[in-house]
Order: structure tokens, then C-alpha cells, then sequence
């Protein structure tokens, strides 16, 4: 097997970030549990991101189920919400396990989120909301779906998984809609090895959040007329012991807390690296042979997409060889492996869903890859890159 040269991520968790880590181990008896470090990381992404309230859970995938859950505690009969093919699997997945039915919709090539008109053609009065995912850094939100959403007063649920810091006229993404949810994992923008966020400013969504995250138990509201409601409501229980929901646990650990803590200070340095290792990127591949247009504004690239401009398998096989032959690590299909509808999770459920009638996924899924994208990636790996790239004939 190759040696990988180029890999998808390099050095996302430095020995800075190891060492407050070890300074708290240090401790005569450390807190390692969810404590004081979880709320001030907590803390300081709702700052950072610009919303009021942000939960700390245990990874992406549980920041998008929890945000279902609480969209089924609104929508208990269930109803429709509009998501992309093109994600990761736990968006879907989410949806299904509320009991939610997900309608598919087509992307936009320049964004790779869902094209706008098509996601308001499919609203209808059994839609509850709109899950959408900005790919891979791109913003994937416009204008006329934030005014068309707020007058139809439909739900904007944003998963910037892999979108830390990138904006939509000058605001940050995971601030439009009425919740947002985020991924701390190894590879994403920044890392607290597992990780995730729920953010929303709807205080009783948030309270909701806490609840849930943590067995659905009342103690973990941090709003005291929530616990003295359910209190006087149930004076025959222990107070410490009032569960709300029938929820999970999704918690995070101190030690995540305080790799969060230290990540954050780097991320906005981080984005800027990687937006200019984008434009780097996009000026250098051939434009006859992949597609170079993207929508790049307000960006904050998670990885270099390679999706080439003309459907061709011949080409294909070429250009998988090439990259494996030069030590290229890459992801075939792009962001959660290209069209979820081919999955056997979703043929088994709702076999009645046609892969084929979402043309622009599926040309990701066949002919689309990503490569790695990282804030110490060198000019001169770029550059080499993108002639291995061109090289392909």
C-alpha cells in the first residue's frame, strides 16, 4: 500500500492543546465529568459564533439528533423535513429516528447545498422545517430562502458541521436559524477529539437542550423558573431527580472542555489559512477538467473539492490511480459519500426514494472527491498537488 503523502488532516490538535489538558490532570483530584470547563467553553463559542446559548454534547452526530428530538417535542404527529442527499449520514438518520419523513433535495453545484427554489417548491403543510448543510465550508444559505422561510414561518435548522466561522453577508453561519449544530471532530476546523454544539437564541430551546442532553433531567436547566415549574407540578418527586424527557446522555467531558477552550483561540487564524489555501487551490487545477467555481465568499474551507467538470469513468479510474500512486488521500463522493439515497439504510426504509432523480448529487457521487485542506498545509504541497492533479490525462 502507498505511503500517504498528502493526508486528509495534519497536526489538528497541538501539544499546546495536550498540555492544558496535563496541567488539569495535575490536580490533587480533578473533575473530569461535565464541569466548570464545559460551561466556560460553552461560554465563549456563543461569543465567538454570536448567539446567545450554546450546549456542549458529545459529538456532531448528537448535536443534529438532539435538534430533531426538540423539533419533535413541537411536531409530536411527526411531519415532513426537507434535507439534502448530499451529508452526512447522522442529518438523515436524525430525522428518521424522531420520526420525522426526510424529502430530498437536489443540490446547487456552486454551493453544494441544496438549491433554494427547489427546497420552496417541496414546502408543504405537513413541512416542520428545513436541515440544512453547508458543505464542506461553502455557505449554503441565500436570500430569498431566509425571506421565503420567515414568511412561511417555517423552521431554518443549520448544520455547520463542517462550516466553522464561514458567513453569509458578513454574519456567521449557525446564527440564521432557529437552531445550529456543529462538529468538533479530528479532522473538522477545530477538534476536541469528539465533540459537538447545539447553539439557538430560543431560551426555552436551549433549556430543552440541557435537559435532554443529560437524561431529561430538570436539575440540568440553568433557568430557575424552569426547575421551580416542574417542581411544583411534581411535589411527590426528589427534586434532583425530576426527568422531563425520555432522553439520552450526550455529554461532554472536562477534558473536551478545556481542548475547546484552547482550539478556540486558534480557529479564526485557522480559517483564514484555510480560505487562502482554497483560492491557492482553485487558481491552480485545470479548469477544463474540474470545476473551479465555487462559491467561495464567505468561506471557510474544510477540505479542497475535486469534482470534475465532464462525467467520465475512464477518467475517473485514471485520477483515483494517480492520486493513490502519489501518496493523495481523498474521499470519493465528497461530503458523507456522495448521494445518502444509495445507502442501504435509506433503500431499505424508503425504497421508493430514485438516486437518479437528484442529477447534480449524483454526479458528486460518481465523478466528486475531496482532498485535505489544513492550517499547516505549505504552498509548496499545494502547488505539488494540483500538478499531480493536472497531470492526469
Amino acid at each position: 500500500m502507498k505511503k500517504i503523502k498528502f493526508a486528509l488532516m495534519r497536526n489538528n490538535i497541538l501539544r499546546e492543546d495536550l498540555d492544558a489538558v496535563i496541567e488539569h490532570l495535575k490536580q490533587e483530584d480533578p473533575i473530569l465529568t461535565s464541569g466548570s470547563h464545559v460551561k466556560a467553553f460553552e461560554s465563549e463559542w456563543s461569543k465567538w459564533l454570536g448567539v446567545k446559548y450554546s450546549v456542549f454534547v458529545n459529538s456532531g452526530a448528537s448535536a443534529n439528533f438532539l435538534a430533531m428530538a426538540v423539533l419533535r417535542t413541537r411536531f409530536p404527529d411527526g411531519g415532513e423535513v426537507i434535507v439534502p442527499p448530499l451529508t452526512w449520514i447522522s442529518d438523515i438518520a436524525s430525522v428518521l429516528q424522531n420520526g420525522f419523513t426526510p424529502v430530498f433535495v437536489d443540490i446547487e453545484p456552486r454551493s453544494l447545498a441544496m438549491e433554494a427554489k427547489q427546497v420552496l417548491d417541496k414546502i408543504n403543510g405537513k413541512t416542520r422545517a428545513v436541515f440544512l448543510t453547508h458543505v464542506q465550508g461553502f455557505d449554503g444559505l441565500t436570500d430569498e430562502l431566509l425571506s421565503d422561510l420567515r414568511v412561511q414561518n417555517i423552521l431554518l435548522i443549520e448544520d455547520v458541521c463542517e462550516s466553522h466561522g464561514a458567513t453569509h453577508n458578513g454574519k456567521k453561519l449557525g446564527t440564521y436559524g432557529w437552531m445550529s449544530n456543529f462538529s468538533f471532530y479530528y479532522a473538522h476546523h477545530m477538534s476536541t477529539i469528539e465533540g459537538g454544539m447545539v447553539c439557538t437564541n430560543d431560551l426555552e430551546v436551549y433549556q430543552q437542550v440541557r435537559m435532554m442532553r443529560s437524561h431529561g433531567m430538570v436539575r440540568e436547566a440553568d433557568e430557575e423558573a424552569v426547575k421551580v415549574s416542574f417542581q411544583q407540578d411534581n411535589p411527590d418527586l426528589n427534586p434532583e431527580f425530576i426527568f422531563a424527557y425520555p432522553a439520552f446522555n450526550l455529554r461532554n467531558t472536562e477534558i473536551g472542555g478545556i481542548m475547546g477552550l484552547s482550539q478556540l483561540r486558534r480557529l479564526d487564524a485557522n480559517v483564514e489559512r484555510r480560505t487562502d489555501n482554497l483560492h491557492r487551490f482553485l487558481s491552480q487545477i485545470d479548469p477544463h477538467k474540474y470545476r473551479t467555481d465555487f462559491k467561495v465568499k464567505g468561506s471557510s474551507n474544510y477540505a479542497f473539492n475535486l469534482v470534475m467538470k465532464e462525467p467520465d469513468a475512464d477518467f475517473v479510474g485514471r485520477l483515483m490511480k494517480r492520486m493513490t500512486e502519489s501518496g493523495i488521500e481523498f474521499r470519493r463522493g465528497s461530503s458523507g459519500g456522495g448521494n445518502q439515497i444509495r445507502q442501504p439504510y435509506l433503500k431499505r426504509l424508503l425504497p421508493q426514494c430514485d438516486p437518479e432523480q437528484f442529477p447534480e448529487v449524483e454526479h458528486v457521487h460518481f465523478y466528486g472527491f475531496y482532498i485535505g485542506n489544513f492550517p499547516d498545509l505549505k504552498d509548496e504541497e499545494i502547488d505539488e498537488i494540483c500538478a499531480i492533479l493536472n497531470s492526469v490525462e
